[in-house]
């Protein structure tokens, strides 16, 4: 069934592209994503925009996108799932597929700063916009802050962000921050340092971004010493699922989402791409822990 679905998809893209908008008009919205738990529950797409294709011990096995929306697709039915970031390429198939309706959208904004370049660092705005964010109906967006005291380019990434921020927030739409602090090393690989000391730095730069933080959430990795990590801010946070198996993220989120600020999960390869390969059962296992 999910072939035809797939087929169906691309011969509309091919064929009539304006169905894109028209989809996009008609998902039905949240009032406010959070709800009234103030938790969330999203499954993350935007990895390979970014040239990040690998899960595990398969270099490119996110590069196959039917797998990829086919587990998207049973992510997003299961109990609990409250919705998904995206790229706009992925957003828009999710759209065509009919899998968005009642389900949290967040765009995906800075993918410029391709894994593994000389450039990563200067992490500009290639996808989603914030003008693109509103005319699409979504609920908000992500922006990754990367900050490397040794790079120029991060004070470009540092403006870009703070703007966004500030953008999102006139639209009264969630503005997602991922921060980090990051570093070369000797070899010039771009790494983040997840440290509890790091991830507070992190943490207070990212919440001072833009003119209001009203509509401000974090995305946090799950670091020693979380309590005083989330100490640094009174603002919401979500953990991020990061590289680790599902088996060693659960016990570390479930102790994280015990502290008041922390409010949901953003995960994505952990739950799309689970050892067993039981998708279902992964996303089952998160949302219980909520």
């Amino acid at each position: 069934m999910f072939a035809r679905r797939y087929e169906e998809l691309t011969e509309i893209r091919a064929t009539r592209p304006e169905e894109i908008a028209r989809a996009a008009d008609r998902r039905v919205r949240r009032p406010w994503p959070a709800g009234v738990r103030g938790r969330l529950m999203i499954v993350a797409a935007d990895h390979a925009a970014r040239g990040v294709l690998g899960a595990g011990d398969a270099p490119l096995v996110m590069a196959d996108r039917r797998d990829l929306l086919e587990r998207l697709c049973t992510a997003l039915e299961r109990p609990g799932v409250d919705g998904v970031l995206g790229t706009p390429d992925v957003i828009e198939d999710l759209l065509l597929l009919g899998a968005l309706d009642g389900k949290v959208v967040l765009g995906s904004m800075n993918r410029g700063g391709l894994a593994g370049a000389r450039f990563e660092i200067d992490d500009r705005f290639t996808a989603y916009d914030v003008p693109a964010i509103r005319a699409g109906g979504l609920d908000g967006g992500k922006m990754l802050l990367r900050v490397d005291d040794e790079d120029p380019a991060t004070a470009r990434t540092l403006r870009a962000c703070a703007l966004a921020v500030s953008g999102l927030a006139a639209h009264r739409r969630m503005a997602v921050v991922e921060p980090f602090v990051s570093r070369r090393e000797p070899g010039g690989r771009l790494r983040n340092v997840l440290t509890c000391e790091a991830m507070i730095r992190a943490v207070s730069v990212a919440a001072g971004l833009g003119g209001t933080s009203a509509y401000t959430w974090l995305k946090v990795p799950v670091v020693p010493d979380m309590e005083r990590v989330m100490a640094a801010s009174t603002l919401p946070a979500l953990l991020l699922g990061g590289e680790s198996g599902l088996d060693s993220a659960l016990p570390a989120w479930q102790k994280a989402l015990s502290l008041p600020s922390v409010r949901g999960l953003v995960a994505g390869r952990a739950l799309l791409y689970p050892p067993d390969d039981d998708v279902a059962a992964a996303v089952d296992a998160a949302v219980e822990l909520l």
